[in-house]
């Protein structure tokens, strides 16, 4: 295929490649155990792993692309203590100065222009993308128990839904979501709007939302190599001195191949396992 590649050594024991885009402009992380492109925050986000040096080498040049496969530079920083970072700059640069001497001008022009695009992205440490969140694929399950890196990428949003005054005094309380306008509408609020999925949460693991530009499609989904997903919502009565009479959920789910969706309804009261569709809770009574 023609593509210039690098090969990718990180002391935390793994490897992988970095190929160079000519359209983008710039190397993009290339891992084909893991079968992942340009998701460089992998390790660290995903499989939990705590990075130092990661360098790239190829036949005109070293680089230590540790920035890039970072998003937490100060923390990288304080776990690279086998050498001072100007002696490993020296180094590096020896080394370059060495395999570059006999380089075409041109070449050497060409190699600079691209260290420059590197260094300007490696000062912009990332946010993490969905895929970037899900655990190793690669290895048995027990392996990569073992090491820590079955990637269980688990939020505490805290968020909790607490009834308004004009709730109370309806006693009705009324929330909607849509995956496309990706907010909540509170109906019984005045259809009060609250921007952002994540922002009404109160946990989730390995759970995104995925826009499909090419099928027109929105949805919650379960992160990429995570080997299960789960999000939940929470709704906070008691305190403010309300009883639930009844409750009714209605919801929508699809899967592919061997996937699996559960739903539940938990309380202090009652715990209820769904499937999916329309639910209704009524005192005593219950009926899907």
């Amino acid at each position: 295929m023609e593509f210039e590649a690098r090969f990718v050594w990180c002391t935390t024991d793994h490897v992988w490649t970095e190929v160079y885009s000519t359209s983008q402009k710039r190397w993009l992380h290339c891992d084909p155990c893991e079968n992942v492109c340009d998701k460089p925050l992998l390790y660290e986000i995903g499989w939990g792993r705590k990075l130092s040096y990661i360098f790239a080498f190829s036949k005109d040049e070293v680089v230590d692309v540790s920035w890039r496969y970072s998003c937490k530079h100060t923390e990288l920083l304080t776990r690279r203590t086998q050498l001072g970072e100007g002696l490993l700059r020296q180094t590096i640069n020896k080394l370059n100065s060495e395999r570059k001497h006999f380089l075409p001008q041109e070449r050497k022009q060409e190699l600079l222009e691209r260290y420059i695009v590197e260094l300007v992205e490696f000062i912009s440490p990332k946010t993490p993308n969905p895929g970037e969140l899900g655990g190793r694929i690669s290895g048995s399950v027990l392996w990569k128990v073992t090491r820590g890196e079955t990637g269980a990428h688990a939020q505490n949003c805290g968020f909790s839904f607490l009834t308004t005054e004009k709730e109370k005094t309806a006693k009705l309380f009324h929330l909607k979501y849509s995956a496309a306008e990706n907010n909540y509408i509170r109906v019984s609020n005045d259809n009060e709007i609250i921007h952002n999925w994540e922002k009404g949460v109160w946990k989730m693991n390995s759970v995104f939302r995925k826009v499909e530009q090419d099928w027109k499609m929105v949805y919650i989904a379960r992160t990429e190599g995570a080997a299960s997903a789960r999000v939940s919502w929470k709704f906070e009565c008691g305190s403010v001195g309300l009883k639930i009479v009844n409750v009714s959920i209605r919801s929508t789910s699809q899967t592919f191949q061997s996937g699996n969706i559960q739903w539940h309804l938990h309380s202090n009261l009652t715990n209820v396992d769904l499937s999916g569709g329309v639910y209704c809770y009524d005192q005593n009574i219950h009926s899907f």
